[in-house]
C-alpha cells in the first residue's frame, strides 16, 4: 500500500486512509452544503488544528475550536461542548484527535437538535438519529472509534463510565492520515496501541465472534505485535505508525459487530474511579482475564498467540499461555509496568470496583466465560 498519497478504501463509507488524507474532510463538508464547522480538539494537537482551519476556509467553511477537553470525557464536558456548537450555530462537526475527541464530536453531532438528551441514549440502539454531519480524524491510533458506533462517557456521580452504541453514531467521513500520529508522545502511543489489541482480542475471543471480524481482527494483532514497539521507540517511523492506524481501524470495525468482553467491562472502573488511561487500564487487567477465560476456548487463544508471533507447538493451552506472555513482554517493553497498585489503587478499592463492573452487562454478556463478582474480585487481586 503506498503511503505518499490519500487512499480511499471504502468510498461509499467515506473512509481515506494514507498520507494527506486529512484534505478529503474539507472536500467531504463542502459536497455536503457544511459553512460552519464546530471542531472538538485538545491544545495538544494545535498545529494540527491550524492546518486543518486552514483547509476548511480554503472551501468556504468557517470554524468554532472547542478544545476543553482536560484528559477522557465526562457528562460536564460534553455538555459544555454541545451548549457551545448550538452558541456557535455549527452546520457540521469535525472531532480532531484520540477516542474521546471523536466520542464527544459524535454525540455532539447526534443530540445537536434538543430531541433527546444524553441520558436517553445510554445503552444499546437508543438514539433516534443524528443531526448534523460528521467528520472524525485521529491523531492516535487506539479505539478506532473513527469507524464505530459507540461513544464513551464517565458519568461523574457513579464514577463509571458508560457508553451510547448506535448506527447513527458511525461518522460521515474518516480520514487517517499516519503523518498526524508522529507527534504522539511514546506513553500515549504504548497506551492507545494496547487498548488496540484489547479491541482485538476480545472481539476474536468472544460469545458472538463472526469470521468476517476475525479477519480484522487477528490482521490488527499481527500489525501491534510488529509495529507497536517501533512507533514507541522511534515517533517518526512512519511505515510502523501507519501499520499501527491500520490496526486500530482494524480493532475499530471488531466493535460494532462484535464489540469487547470482560477487559473492558472491569477497565472501566480503573478509568471512572480512580481516571487510569484507558489503554492502561486494558493492559492492566488483559493477561489476567485471559487466564481466567483460556479454558473456555484454548483454541482461539492459541490463534492469538500465533497472530502475535508464538510458533506452534500442538499444545493449544502451552501455545495461548505463551502468547499470554508475549502480550505481557510487549507491554514491558512499551514502558507500561506495574499493576493497579502503581496507579494508586489499594485492595480496599475492589470490593466497590467489582460490584460497578458488574454493571456492564453489554460487555460482560460477551464474554467466553461467565463473570460472577467473586471473578472480577479475584481477577483485581491478581492485577494489584
Amino acid at each position: 500500500m503506498s503511503e505518499t498519497r490519500p487512499i480511499s478504501l471504502w468510498n461509499v463509507g467515506g473512509v481515506h486512509f494514507g498520507q494527506g488524507a486529512v484534505a478529503q474532510c474539507p472536500i467531504g463538508l463542502a459536497e455536503r452544503g457544511c459553512t460552519r464547522a464546530f471542531v472538538v480538539t485538545t491544545p495538544h494537537v494545535s498545529n494540527l488544528v491550524a492546518s486543518l482551519l486552514a483547509q476548511l476556509a480554503e472551501r468556504g467553511i468557517a470554524a468554532e475550536v472547542w478544545d476543553r477537553l482536560a484528559a477522557e470525557p465526562t457528562l460536564t464536558e460534553f455538555d459544555d461542548a454541545l451548549r457551545t456548537a448550538r452558541a456557535c450555530g455549527a452546520d457540521c462537526v469535525i472531532g480532531l484527535g484520540g477516542g474521546s475527541v471523536m466520542d464527544v464530536a459524535k454525540l455532539v453531532a447526534a443530540l445537536f437538535d434538543g430531541r433527546q438528551q444524553i441520558e436517553d441514549v445510554i445503552g444499546v440502539d437508543r438514539l433516534a438519529g443524528r443531526t448534523l454531519p460528521l467528520v472524525c480524524i485521529p491523531t492516535t491510533s487506539g479505539t478506532g472509534s473513527e469507524v464505530t458506533p459507540i461513544a464513551i462517557l464517565e458519568d461523574e456521580a457513579d464514577e463509571l463510565k458508560k457508553g451510547t452504541v448506535s448506527r447513527h453514531l458511525v461518522p460521515d467521513v474518516a480520514c487517517l492520515d499516519p503523518e498526524l500520529t508522529v507527534s504522539m508522545p511514546r506513553a500515549v502511543t504504548a497506551s492507545t496501541g494496547l487498548d488496540a489489541m484489547t479491541h482485538c482480542i476480545e472481539a476474536f475471543a468472544n460469545r458472538f465472534a463472526h469470521p468476517i471480524v476475525d479477519s480484522f481482527a487477528l490482521e490488527g494483532v499481527r500489525l501491534i505485535a510488529a509495529n507497536l514497539q517501533r512507533a514507541c521507540d522511534d515517533g517518526g517511523d512512519l511505515p510502523a505508525r501507519a501499520a499501527m492506524l491500520r490496526a486500530s481501524y482494524y480493532g475499530g470495525l471488531c466493535l460494532g459487530p462484535v464489540n469487547t468482553a470482560a477487559v473492558h467491562a472491569l477497565a472501566y472502573p480503573l478509568g471512572g474511579r480512580f481516571h487510569v488511561p484507558h489503554g492502561i487500564a486494558n493492559a492492566i487487567l488483559l493477561p489476567h482475564v485471559l487466564r481466567f477465560n483460556l479454558e473456555a476456548a484454548p483454541a482461539r487463544y492459541a490463534q492469538i498467540a500465533a497472530a502475535l508471533g508464538v510458533e506452534r507447538t500442538g499444545n493449544d493451552l502451552r501455545d495461548a499461555e505463551t502468547g499470554i506472555e508475549r502480550i505481557e513482554a510487549l507491554s514491558r517493553a512499551c514502558g507500561v509496568t506495574g499493576g493497579m497498585s502503581a496507579h494508586g489503587i489499594s485492595s480496599n478499592a475492589i470490593p466497590h470496583m467489582a460490584a460497578a463492573a458488574m454493571t456492564v452487562t453489554r460487555l460482560l454478556d460477551r464474554n467466553l466465560r461467565v463473570v460472577t463478582e467473586e471473578d472480577a474480585f479475584r481477577i483485581y487481586e491478581a492485577a494489584l
